[in-house]
C-alpha cells in the first residue's frame, strides 16, 4: 500500500513525502480501521482522508459543518483532478440531482455533506444506493458537550455505525484535550480506534498578550508597525463591536470587513469569499468566522476581547500562519473582560456541572493571560504536553515580566471591598482607596471608612491591575446580576489574615516600538528573484480570478517560492516542485514556465510587452505571429490584446475574427455565466465545450465591459 500511496501523493497532490503521522493514519484507514486524528491547523489533516478516498473502492463521505468549507475543499480538489462534490442548501434542484446521480453511478471520489443533512432519511436512502469508501468526520470536537464549539447535530452521527457497520470512520480535529478526545471516541462509537496526536505546538506563531488600554488604538499601532500589507483576523466578542471596529479600520484606510451571524447569509458569504481571494484584507469577526478557513497566508490573529477558554484561543489563533511562515497571535485584555465573562457564566441557566467545567476553563485562560513564565509552555501543558522548554518566541520569553510583592496592596483592596459593604464595582472601590471625594463616595459616606485614602502609593491604572489579578485568581468574585459588583471569596481569607502572601505581575508600559519581526522567505529575495516572485503572484491571481477560486487553490506561496529558487525550465523540472501534481502541471505548467523564462531572459516590463504586442497586432500580424515574435504563448498575447481593448486601442471584432453570429453566441454565454458564477471564465470555457482559448474568451469579456 505504501508505494501506491506515495505514487498518488506525488502524481495527484504533488508532494514527495508524508508528514508524521499521515502515512500511519492512511494505512489504518485503507485497512478499514477507525481512526481519531488530532493535528494542529495546517498540519495536513485533510490529506488523511482525501488520499485514502482514492485508494479505497467507492466514495468518501465527508461530514463538514460549514457550506463555505465544503465549497472551498471541493474547489481545491477539482484543481487536482479529483472528482469531488457537495450536497448542501445552496444548490438548486438540478445540480443537487446531478450530484446524487454521480454518487449512485460511482463517479465521485469525495462527497461533502453537512451533519444535519447526512442523517435525513432521504440522504441515508441515497447512500444505500452507492458504494461508500469511508466516513470522514471533520471538526470532530463539535460532538463534545463540554467543548467550546458543541453542535447538537453531531450527537446523531453514531447512526452511521448502525446503518453502515462495515465502513471505516476517521474523526479529525485540531483542538481536543484528553477529556474531549475520550468523548469523541465514545460518542461516535469509534471501534478500537487508533488515536494519532501530532502535537499542538505551532512554533511559527508568536504569542503576545497585553493589558487593554484603548484597544482599537493599540490594534492600529500593532497593524501599522508590524503588519502593513498583511492579511489577518480580528476577533471581538459582540456583533456591535465587530461592526464598529471594522468601520473604524476602514476609516483608517484599511481593507476591513465585518462578519457575524447576524449579517444576511449572502453578505457573510460575500465577505468570506473576499477574505479568501483578496490580499491584504482584514476580517473583523465574532467566533462565527474561521472554522475551516484554509487561507494559508494569514499573518496575524488579534483578539480585542478575551476568549472563553484555552481551546477557543488555541483554535482561533491557529488560523494564523498555516503556511508555516512567521505569524502573530496578539491579544489585549483587561479587568472588564474578566468581569464580563464571569457575569455571563454565573448568570447563565446552565446546569451546575456544566458551569463548574466552564469555570475551570475560564480559570485556565485567565492563568494564561497572567502567567509570568513561557506562555507556550502553559498552552501546551493544558493539552497534556509537559516536556517543552521555554520557547523564546512569546512575549514573556522575549521580555520577562517583573513581579512584585502585592500582599499589602491585595489586603488593602480586599479590605476596601469589605468596608464598603461588597455592594460596589471596581471604579468606586479605587476612588475610595485613592481618597477621591466624588458624589458617589459622599452619598455613600465612604470618605469616613477606614480604607478611604489608604492606597495613594499606587495610581488608578496600577490599582486596576491589582483588581484584575485578584479577580483572575478568584480572590474576588463578580456579581452575576450584571452590575460589576465585587464580593470577597473564601479564597481571600488567608490573604486578609496574613497567613499567605501574593506576588503580582507588573504590567508593562505601552511601547511605541514593536517586537523584532521574523522575515518571511520572500522578504529575503534579491531584486531579480523578487521580480519573478511578484510576476508569479500576478499570474496566480489572474488564473484564480478566471476560475473564481482563492489564489492558494492554484498554488501555495511555498510552491511559488520553490519556483523562484530553482527556476525550472521544463515540464519535468516543474513537476519536481513540491505542490505540482500531474493535473496542475497540465493546467498551469506552460503559463508558469513562460513567466519564469520571460523573467529570466527579458527585462521589459509586462506593460511594455503588452504595448508591443498591441502595436505588432495593429501592424497586421496574427496572434500566432505576435507570439512567435515576442517569444510568448498565444494565451499571454490574448491577455495583452485584452488590455488593448480595455484602453480602446482595439475592438473585440478585430481581435477574435469570428463570424458575427458566433461572436454574439459567445457573448450571450458569458452574460449567462456571469449571472450564475460571477466573472470567472472557467464556467464559460466549459459551457462552450472547451472550443475557444481562454485568452480569446478574456478578450470577448473585455469587449462586453467596454460596451
Amino acid at each position: 500500500m505504501t508505494d501506491k500511496a506515495l505514487h498518488v501523493l506525488k502524481e495527484v497532490f504533488g508532494y514527495d513525502r508524508f508528514r508524521t503521522p499521515q502515512d500511519l493514519v492512511i494505512n489504518n484507514l485503507v485497512e478499514a480501521k477507525d481512526v481519531l486524528v488530532v493535528m494542529p491547523t495546517g498540519g495536513g489533516k485533510s490529506l488523511c482522508y482525501q488520499l485514502p478516498a482514492l485508494l479505497r473502492n467507492g466514495t468518501a463521505i465527508v461530514v463538514s459543518p460549514l457550506i463555505a468549507l465544503m465549497q472551498d475543499q471541493v474547489a481545491g480538489l477539482s484543481q487536482l483532478g479529483i472528482r469531488a462534490a457537495c450536497l448542501n442548501s445552496s444548490l438548486d434542484f438540478v445540480i443537487q440531482t446531478e450530484v446524487e446521480q454521480a454518487f449512485i453511478r460511482g463517479q465521485l471520489d469525495l462527497l461533502y455533506v453537512a451533519p444535519e443533512r447526512l442523517l435525513q432519511p432521504k440522504t441515508l436512502s441515497l447512500l444505500q444506493q452507492g458504494t461508500i469508501a469511508l466516513f470522514a468526520i471533520d471538526e470532530a470536537h463539535c460532538v463534545s458537550q463540554w467543548g467550546h464549539d458543541f453542535r447538537p447535530e453531531y450527537l446523531n452521527l453514531p447512526k452511521l455505525m448502525a446503518e453502515f457497520p462495515h465502513v471505516p470512520r476517521i474523526a479529525l480535529t485540531a483542538t481536543a484535550d484528553g477529556r474531549t478526545r475520550d468523548e469523541i471516541v465514545s460518542r461516535l462509537y469509534l471501534r478500537e480506534a487508533q488515536v494519532f496526536i501530532q502535537g499542538f505546538d505551532r512554533p511559527n506563531i508568536r504569542y503576545r498578550i497585553g493589558q487593554k488600554n484603548r484597544a482599537r488604538e493599540q490594534l492600529l499601532a500593532f497593524l501599522n508597525q508590524e503588519h502593513q500589507g498583511n492579511s489577518g483576523i480580528v476577533y471581538c466578542l459582540s456583533r456591535k463591536r465587530v461592526e464598529e471596529t471594522a468601520a473604524w479600520l476602514q476609516e483608517k484606510g484599511l481593507n476591513a470587513l465585518p462578519y457575524h451571524a447576524g449579517l444576511p447569509p449572502q453578505l457573510r458569504q460575500h465577505h468570506q469569499h473576499r477574505f479568501l481571494t483578496e490580499d491584504p484584507i482584514i476580517m473583523v469577526a465574532t467566533i462565527a468566522f474561521g472554522m475551516g478557513i484554509d487561507k494559508p497566508n494569514v499573518r496575524f490573529v488579534a483578539h480585542l476581547d478575551l476568549p472563553k477558554s484555552i481551546e477557543a484561543y488555541y483554535q482561533e489563533t491557529g488560523r494564523a500562519g498555516r503556511d508555516g511562515q512567521p505569524a502573530d497571535a496578539w491579544m489585549v485584555y483587561g479587568l472588564q473582560d474578566v468581569i464580563f465573562l464571569r457575569q455571563m457564566l454565573e448568570g447563565s441557566q446552565a446546569e451546575e456541572q456544566f458551569k463548574q467545567i466552564e469555570r475551570q476553563k475560564l480559570e485556565a485562560v485567565l492563568g494564561l493571560c497572567e502567567i509570568t513564565s513561557c506562555r507556550r509552555q502553559m498552552l501546551l501543558a493544558y493539552f497534556g504536553e509537559t516536556d517543552h522548554k521555554p520557547c523564546g518566541n512569546c512575549d514573556t520569553c522575549l521580555e520577562p515580566v517583573p513581579q512584585w510583592d502585592g500582599t499589602e496592596a491585595a489586603r488593602k483592596a480586599l479590605s476596601a471591598v469589605y468596608r464598603t459593604g461588597q455592594r460596589f464595582g471596581v471604579n468606586h472601590i479605587i476612588d475610595v482607596l485613592l481618597g477621591s471625594v466624588t458624589d458617589k463616595v459622599k452619598d455613600a459616606g465612604h470618605q469616613r471608612v477606614s480604607t478611604w485614602g489608604i492606597g495613594k502609593e499606587l495610581n488608578r491604572n496600577q490599582w486596576r491591575s491589582v483588581f484584575r489579578q485578584l479577580v483572575a485568581r478568584g480572590l474576588l468574585e463578580v456579581d452575576s446580576e450584571g452590575f460589576g459588583v465585587l464580593h470577597l471569596s473564601e479564597k481571600c481569607r488567608p490573604i486578609l489574615k496574613g497567613a499567605e502572601s501574593i506576588m503580582l505581575r507588573e504590567d508593562k508600559r505601552e511601547k511605541q516600538a514593536g517586537y523584532r519581526k521574523e522575515r518571511a522567505p520572500q522578504q529575503k529575495l534579491d531584486a531579480d528573484d523578487h521580480k519573478l516572485w511578484e510576476r508569479l503572484k500576478v499570474l496566480r491571481k489572474r488564473l484564480a480570478d478566471d476560475q473564481d477560486v482563492p489564489p492558494y487553490v492554484i498554488f501555495h506561496d511555498a510552491t511559488l517560492m520553490e519556483m523562484v529558487m530553482y527556476r525550472p525550465a521544463t515540464s519535468d523540472q516543474l513537476h519536481k516542485i513540491s505542490g505540482v501534481g500531474e493535473r496542475k502541471l497540465a493546467l498551469y505548467g506552460d503559463d508558469f514556465l513562460e513567466v519564469i523564462r520571460e523573467t529570466s531572459t527579458d527585462d521589459r516590463s509586462p506593460d511594455l510587452q503588452a504595448q508591443e504586442s498591441v502595436t505588432l497586432f495593429k501592424a497586421g500580424m496574427s496572434v500566432a505571429q505576435v507570439a512567435s515574435m515576442q517569444r510568448l504563448s498565444e494565451k499571454v498575447i490574448y491577455g495583452h490584446l485584452a488590455k488593448g481593448i480595455a484602453k480602446g486601442e482595439l475592438s473585440v471584432e478585430e481581435v477574435v475574427e469570428l463570424p458575427e453570429a458566433e461572436l454574439r453566441h459567445i457573448q450571450q454565454v458569458i452574460l449567462d455565466c456571469q449571472q450564475r458564477f460571477g466573472q470567472a471564465l472557467r464556467p464559460v470555457h466549459e459551457a462552450l465545450a472547451g472550443v475557444y482559448d481562454m485568452g480569446l474568451l478574456a478578450c470577448v469579456r473585455q469587449g462586453l465591459e467596454q460596451q
